[in-house]
């Protein structure tokens, strides 16, 4: 099973479960623990391969990582602690993993809140995957990892985000992320079906203004699922909405879930 850490409130009985994006781990949600856990049960995961989720003999010959393999890895997590239904909190490539779970298992999911979501991805990133498919057996994959960072994260004020992102990967094998690299090929026919599809679940998108590569997408998505979604746009702000302004994303997220218990 993957790693987790739990934060217990004893006054509440919600749970608030916090999914990172690749190549990050749970440490990246360091801002959120403090202001959740004083209102609800907390729950941080690491994604395989990711932080203390360590590959082991078993998962190293498991089958090829694909989105719903990942959102049964989260769901294996809830099952074992018995949380029927959660909240759950998510940044970048983990917002495509929860959109998965609900996708899959809507019971068990209360509310969304995608922060730097992907729901589509521009020619600029379709560009940036083509390289990184044909380059990723040959250079090391932090080089490829720092490229991406500064692509997606380019401005000055970024700079939080990226070097906590590129730590976060220097713990990864070259292995594991040629694994979650290999996830690009089913990006988009999973984004066309999250864009075309809504689902009865309260959304909340958090995005900054300067996420210049899936802001653009994310606004045409909330005015088509108006009836379950909202944006909430932070100012100053780029890709990694946590970690650049954790107060504004603290406080639009549990404003947001205190009206989605």
């Amino acid at each position: 099973m993957i790693n987790y850490t739990i934060y217990e409130n004893k006054n509440s009985n919600q749970w608030v479960t916090f999914v990172h994006g690749a190549g990050g781990s749970s440490s990246i949600w360091f801002k959120q623990i403090r202001d959740f856990k004083k209102q609800y049960n907390v729950l941080l995961l690491d994604l395989r391969g990711h932080g203390e989720s360590k590959p082991t003999l078993k998962t190293a010959f498991k089958q090829k990582y694909t989105f719903s393999a990942l959102a049964n890895d989260i769901l294996e997590v809830l099952d074992f602690l018995k949380i029927k239904k959660s909240h759950f909190v998510g940044i970048s490539l983990g917002t495509i993993l929860i959109r998965q779970l609900a996708e899959m298992y809507p019971e068990r999911v209360q509310s969304m809140i995608l922060g730097g979501a992907i729901l589509k991805m521009n020619f600029r990133s379709q560009v940036l995957m083509r390289l990184g498919n044909m380059f990723k057996y040959v250079l090391p994959y932090l080089v490829l990892y720092k490229f991406f960072a500064f692509v997606i994260m380019p401005k000055k004020s970024h700079k939080q985000s990226r070097v906590l992102f590129i730590n976060e990967a220097k713990k990864l094998y070259q292995k594991e992320f040629v694994k979650w690299f290999k996830l690009t090929a089913e990006i988009n026919p999973v984004l066309k079906w999250f864009r075309q599809v809504e689902l009865n679940i309260p959304t909340l998108y958090v995005m900054g203004e300067e996420d210049y590569m899936f802001l653009p997408s994310v606004r045409k998505v909330v005015e088509n699922h108006y009836k379950s979604s909202k944006l909430f746009v932070i100012e100053k702000c780029g890709h990694v909405v946590n970690v650049e302004q954790p107060n504004a994303f603290n406080d639009a997220v549990l404003s947001f879930i205190n009206t989605a218990k």
